[in-house]
């Protein structure tokens, strides 16, 4: 088992920025991409990043390139998001999920965090 525990969210103007923070514990090594997802309200849940837990390969969506970073700290088995240049649409519930893939679709990942909410005022 994984477990994954989100931080970092909370409330910022159009323009600012946020650091998401998901730290992993337990059987870690099975967590070989880590992935943050978003889910805003009546909408499915969507893809933002995904990062290699080893070796450094990553994806975005295009909706977020060139604003947000994924990156990781193995040493702390956390894994965060810089999010730059926030924008209202941005606002939902960000999720961080564990799997063994590096993929787009929600049910490629195995394990999920609780979530944390982020929301973007214009």
């Amino acid at each position: 088992q994984v477990q994954l525990v989100e931080s970092g969210g909370g409330l910022v103007q159009a323009g600012g920025s946020l650091r998401l923070s998901c730290a992993a514990s337990g059987r870690t090594l099975r967590a070989s991409f880590m992935a943050w997802f978003r889910q805003a309200p009546g909408k499915e849940r969507q893809f933002v990043a995904a990062i290699s837990w080893s070796g450094g390969s990553y994806y975005y969506a295009d909706s977020v390139k060139g604003r947000f970073t994924i990156s990781r700290d193995n040493a702390k088995n956390t894994v965060y998001l810089q999010m730059n240049s926030l924008k209202p649409e941005d606002t939902a519930v960000y999720y961080c999920a564990a799997g063994a893939h590096l993929a787009t679709p929600p049910t490629a990942y195995d394990y999920w965090g609780q979530g944390t909410q982020v929301t973007v005022s214009s």
